[in-house]
């Protein structure tokens, strides 16, 4: 299956950004609210300059203390980002995640943000598509 598949299937939600200098506090309203794991930090909702997690900011509340939900996210992001693709493969991109120990990859088309796509999506697809794989099979079998 293909990420563009994954987010057709997934409808137009959007992808949550907010722009750089954004309050972590913020970030963390926005999350709550939102009942999302990741958001985007782009200076014009359409470029990827960085991206920042719950883990991420959980992982920094251990390390310094409710002092850095008064920082920007530009101190706290990540901005060596992996991405992909529409016409990339959702298994290798599963793969890419487990590896990298994430959760949320943004897709890419050029250098425009174009989607969000989770572990979660990517294992959703893959066992639809071994569902689809056994009753192919078991059709097979059975003569059908």
């Amino acid at each position: 299956m293909l990420v563009s598949q994954i987010l057709k299937s997934k409808g137009d939600q959007g992808v949550v950004t907010v722009k750089p200098g954004t309050l972590v506090s913020d970030v963390a309203k926005i999350l709550a609210e939102k009942r999302i794991g990741t958001v985007v930090v782009s200076p014009d909702g359409t470029s990827a300059q960085g991206i920042l997690s719950e883990r991420d900011i959980v992982r920094e509340l251990a390390n310094s203390g409710s002092g850095c939900l008064g920082k920007s996210v530009d101190a706290y992001m990540t901005t060596e980002l992996v991405t992909c693709g529409m016409g990339d493969d959702a298994v290798q991109v599963m793969e890419k995640m487990t590896e990298g120990r994430f959760r949320h990859m943004p897709v890419m088309d050029g250098d425009t943000l174009i989607g969000l796509i989770t572990l979660g999506d990517t294992v959703k697809a893959r066992l639809s598509e071994l569902a689809m794989e056994k009753d192919a099979l078991e059709g097979m079998i059975m003569g059908h």
